[in-house]
């Protein structure tokens, strides 16, 4: 195998401006340099394993002079930065913590695109490749939770930043006990957490069983709320701006759709690279013992012709990794984006469905409140059904402003998604193109220094070396015997041959006929 720091460097590309757009647009996350995640230790207590990492957040004292170099309108500023200046903190934290803060922040932040985490592995997870993978991934999710707008101010990333021991075991109990209540009571996990304490709340208030009313969800995700009135229609509250919600579900669905066959198409070419940097290799190595087999002056050309080979297919090795890093690594991302965005959709479909219940139940206790004044007698149960009215009545105007607040918040979210993952998308275009480039240009570089050596080894030969002369030498040596051969063959009788007008004469001795003819004078043969 050829060695790698003999490969020639890509050559710079002749447009500043592909170069400077790429500089320029560098991941946002990728300045948030304050933020990391290092050091993971593996501990084995018992038969409990898992890995820690230590959590840094150092950010520097903060400098209100504009960047010359950021003249963006779309770069966001850094207002965890703003806000927490001097303010350092280191803390182990592992990966079951990191989904805790994941999970409270869609609690806290009902509607928000929640940044994905790296997935869950079963096996091969303590290697040193998958550690360090997951690192990174985790170290990239926590940026990018500090510079989401909707999300660095989080009590959670509070306490998963600067928490001790102590405190953060704590928060995590009381969000647990929390959790366990609400899905107790009805609410759910899926209610967002806020729906789920209302419900809580009002279920004592009312007496046993007094909500359990699981209205029916319809097809596909109704949308936005915006004004005060709502009426009821298949089962689910509606509002006038339900249309464009529906539209930003068709353009989600679509554009999941659109970008998998892009993945999977981004995948087909990296492992097509892969098996082109093979195929080298194994060309290499063949034209390397074809070479060894031949003589000395072809052997030498083939086998640089393996040599070239060889270099190419670890050019086009490193090229194959670049492509996966560049090209299927972000379009895998992009999906995961993509799911996180239906899940603020669907965040904003369980506020919908916790306001829709208590106004189910507040029509349900209205009736039966109606019955209860109807009938003598029943004044004590018809003042304790008006008063459970009043606190539901509260209960539903909370819910009504938390769906609300949670349908705003998705608007915000859905329109940052479009305008960051579209510059996104325009730099993962580019730097595909500029290593496209860089590879045609150092293979093109590389075949160039291979043709003149085999011209000069082809002019060698033809320039009359020792070895020619020798060759010519036996070549005539060769044609001057088979001459006399031929000169030393006896004549061939010719006194009775007959002779025929239509064969014409031999010229080549060679090509004469060696038939012998019968004599015309044989008794019995006259024709």
């Amino acid at each position: 195998m050829a060695n790698e720091s003999t490969l020639p460097q890509p050559t710079p590309s002749s447009s500043p401006s592909i170069l400077t757009t790429l500089l320029s647009n560098a991941r946002p996350e990728d300045a948030i340099s304050y933020i990391t995640v290092s050091d993971p230790v593996i501990h084995a207590d018992g038969m409990n394993k898992y890995t820690s990492y230590r959590v840094d957040c150092r950010p520097p004292p903060f400098d209100p002079t504009p960047s010359s170099n950021n003249n963006d309108s779309t770069i966001m500023p850094d207002l965890f930065l703003q806000n927490n200046q001097g303010q350092y903190s280191s803390v182990l934290r592992r990966y079951s913590d990191f989904l805790w803060l994941y999970e409270r922040l869609h609690k806290e932040r009902a509607g928000s695109i929640v940044p994905p985490l790296p997935e869950k592995q079963a096996v091969s997870r303590f290697s040193p490749e998958f550690v360090e993978e997951r690192r990174l991934a985790l170290e990239r999710f926590l940026r990018r939770v500090i510079l989401h707008p909707e999300l660095m101010d989080c009590d959670a990333v509070g306490i998963f930043l600067r928490g001790d021991d102590v405190t953060f075991q704590h928060a995590k109990n009381v969000s647990k006990s929390v959790d366990k209540r609400s899905s107790a009571s009805g609410g759910g996990e899926g209610s967002g957490g806020g729906g789920g304490d209302i419900m809580n709340s009002s279920t004592h208030l009312s007496g046993a069983g007094a909500f359990n009313l699981t209205p029916q969800k319809t097809a596909g995700i109704k949308k936005w709320f915006s004004e005060a009135k709502t009426t009821l229609s298949n089962d689910l509250v509606s509002s006038p701006d339900d249309d464009l919600f529906d539209e930003i579900e068709r353009y989600i669905e679509s554009l999941s759709i659109q970008m998998k066959r892009v993945s999977n198409q981004a995948s087909g070419l990296v492992r097509k690279s892969k098996e082109i940097a093979n195929g080298l290799f194994e060309f290499g190595l063949a034209f390397h013992q074809l070479g060894q087999s031949e003589g000395e002056v072809l052997g030498k050309k083939l086998q640089l012709v393996g040599s070239t080979a060889d270099t190419l297919s670890v050019l086009s090795a490193q090229h194959a990794d670049a492509e996966w890093k560049k090209l299927e690594d972000p379009f895998k991302d992009y999906l995961k984006m993509i799911h996180a965005v239906k899940l603020a959709l669907g965040r904003r479909h369980d506020k919908r469905v916790s306001y829709t219940a208590l106004l189910h139940e507040i029509q349900t206790r209205e009736v039966n409140l109606h019955r209860l004044r109807m009938s003598p007698g029943r004044e004590g149960q018809a003042y304790s059904t008006e008063m459970s009215i009043q606190r539901y009545q509260a209960a539903a105007e909370v819910a009504r402003e938390d769906y609300a607040e949670c349908s705003q918040r998705v608007l915000r979210e859905v329109d940052r998604f479009k305008r960051e993952k579209a510059e996104e998308m325009k730099m993962v275009v580019l730097e595909f193109i500029m290593l496209e480039i860089e590879l045609n240009r150092s293979m093109e570089k590389i075949w160039g220094e291979l043709v003149p050596k085999l011209e000069e080894g082809s002019v060698a030969t033809d320039g009359g070396g020792s070895g020619s002369v020798e060759a010519s030498s036996s070549m005539a040596a060769s044609s001057s015997a088979q001459q006399a051969t031929m000169v030393n063959l006896p004549p061939m009788p010719s006194a009775s041959q007959p002779t025929y007008s239509n064969i014409p004469a031999a010229s080549d001795p060679m090509m004469e006929s060696s038939i012998q003819y019968r004599d015309n004078n044989i008794v019995g043969m006259g024709l």
